[in-house]
């Protein structure tokens, strides 16, 4: 049996922008030969439609389209993602996450989602009801397995055990001979070679073949990296789509067994996941330009290198915005980036507006030292600025922050948080050099004296960020242990960590969830990001 994948790249919400991509995809895999055409999970909606599903006219146009797309279908089926209504009667939730095999001359055969993700960015429950019973298709004589997304994933690779069934199993027990599987799973670091294992494994545990078909592109914080897949009944690869872009390719069951692609390591999994999240954020909420504040320093550079790489240097555009604490040196940096980079840079010192503004509280403030109440107006100052230039020229502000300050609160409100975007907030520090790197390994993009030199938010007088920060690879490794893996202090410091850095660190993450409540949009690609997977009380007293 020949498989046509349809890895393909929809827009949530745009059904008849939807439906047009899967019909091309359709026609080309079967002029490519396919017996059957397989698409990602609600293809038809875009995934995840989350509160869209409550309004009144959204399911039933998904189902128009359904029908649309079964009018189209020739004798070549189609097995599509859409949501489909809870029987009338019937209690729970008002709809399922489904998934339709259609083919000229059919009725619609129609399977359920069994098993709803409920944790870090999924939260199925709120929306579908699970299926009530699983059991084969049949076509031509033959029994396939439609399952979807969250329904083949199994221990080891489920943050805990989650459930009781098992589709796959009770699909093949029932005489399935080939297990399809429309998915959307959302990127992160490695996760590519854990489901390639993942499916292999189950293939040849359960002696038949797996055909994976993900979704591709970004979609608000998440990203999904493709990466479609088919293992034959011993578990040997017999055919992958590439990473990160729309592929649509036809695959034979019984094709010869190839090596796996060799996936690449951070950060050349990194660079193409967030290229890919910034460049469908902006083309699929309607922007066309950037611009973001270039401060001679990593985290800026590796955000304009980005954003050129997904948008076109023509397309962004950097300012830079020197303090009296600035040094010669990170406006050279900036102004030598853009230069890399091609593309326009403004120079707007900030020098005069701070000093109009600190004598506008010279009265108030008197007999009072400075402190990070002055270092703060520079940052919003910087703020206001990059505002002003989104809002003439309808450029979307990227922030330029990165985990491990947002982390601590290493950042501010209304000052460097301000913005559309925030393309790096879920990258590590000691991961932003990493990039840079990667970014600099044909020629010198981002200044090598930008990588060299500590880092520092020059907002004082020979100020660096390790004065009031640990070192940057201790901070990630802890941040890891307590955001992304739940360790308490005392579990981190078991670990061999030093108590009062754990400590410090961890209190430094809770004090800030409120910056973090306020932060921009970002892009996800690690296992916890702050964002919807990670949501934590403001006011609350739980303190180790």
């Amino acid at each position: 049996m020949k498989i046509g994948l349809a890895q393909i790249n929809t827009v949530v919400g745009d059904l008849p922008g939807n439906y047009e991509k899967i019909l091309a995809a359709y026609t080309r895999a079967v002029e490519a030969g396919a017996d059957l055409v397989l698409t990602p999970e609600l293809a038809v909606t875009g995934y995840p439609p989350q509160d869209l599903l409550f309004k009144s006219r959204f399911v039933p146009a998904n189902l128009e389209v359904l029908g649309r797309l079964q009018g189209a279908v020739g004798d070549v089926p189609l097995v599509v993602g859409f949501v489909a209504l809870q029987q009338e009667g019937q209690v729970g939730q008002a709809f399922h996450n489904a998934a339709a095999f259609l083919q000229r001359g059919h009725q619609p055969q129609i399977v359920y989602k069994s098993l709803l993700p409920t944790y870090d960015v999924f939260d199925e429950a709120r929306y579908f009801q699970p299926a009530a019973q699983t059991a084969p298709v049949v076509w031509n004589g033959r029994k396939l397995g439609l399952t979807i997304c969250e329904d083949i994933w199994c221990e080891p690779y489920l943050p805990r055990p989650l459930y009781s069934a098992d589709p796959a199993r009770s699909l093949v027990e029932q005489g399935a001979e080939v297990i399809l599987n429309l998915s959307a799973s959302p990127f992160q670091c490695g996760k590519p070679r854990r489901r390639f294992e993942m499916i292999a494994s189950l293939a040849a545990r359960y002696k038949v073949p797996f055909v994976y078909c993900n979704s591709v592109g970004g979609n608000d914080e998440l990203i999904f990296d493709g990466n479609s897949c088919v293992f034959n009944a011993q578990g040997g690869s017999v055919g992958t789509l590439g990473g990160f872009a729309e592929e649509v390719s036809v695959v034979d069951l019984d094709g010869p067994v190839r090596p796996l692609p060799p996936l690449p390591e951070e950060p050349a999994e990194l660079f193409p996941a967030l290229v890919l999240g910034l460049k469908d954020y902006f083309a699929k909420c309607g922007f066309r330009s950037a611009v973001l504040g270039l401060s001679g320093g990593i985290d800026s550079a590796v955000t304009a290198a980005l954003a050129v790489e997904a948008l076109g240097a023509e397309n962004v555009t950097g300012v830079a915005m020197p303090s009296p604490y600035s040094s010669k040196g990170s406006v050279a940096d900036a102004l030598a980036l853009a230069e890399n980079l091609r593309i326009q840079c403004h120079q707007l010192p900030i020098s005069e507006p701070f000093e109009a503004f600190k004598r506008q509280f010279r009265d108030i403030f008197a007999g009072l030292p400075e402190d990070a109440t002055e270092e703060n107006m520079q940052a919003r100052l910087r703020g206001m600025i990059l505002m002003s230039f989104s809002n003439k020229f309808g450029s979307l502000l990227l922030t330029t922050g990165n985990k491990s300050e947002l982390a601590v609160g290493y950042c501010t409100l209304y000052g460097d948080m301000a913005g559309g975007l925030a393309v790096i907030s879920d990258v590590p520090k000691t991961s932003v050099y990493r990039l840079a790197n990667y970014i600099n390994r044909e020629r010198e993009l981002i200044p090598l004296s930008t990588i060299e030199k500590p880092p520092s938010a020059e907002l004082k007088p020979d100020q660096r960020d390790q004065d009031t920060l640990p070192p940057y690879d201790v901070l990630d490794r802890i941040l890891q242990l307590y955001v992304e893996d739940n360790l308490s202090a005392v579990e981190i410091i078991a670990k061999g960590n030093d108590a009062q850095t754990v400590r410090w660190i961890q209190r430094r993450v809770d004090l800030n969830e409120y910056k973090r409540a306020q932060a921009v949009p970002g892009l996800k690609v690690t296992s916890r990001a702050f964002g919807s997977g990670r949501r934590m009380p403001i006011a609350q007293r739980f303190v180790e």
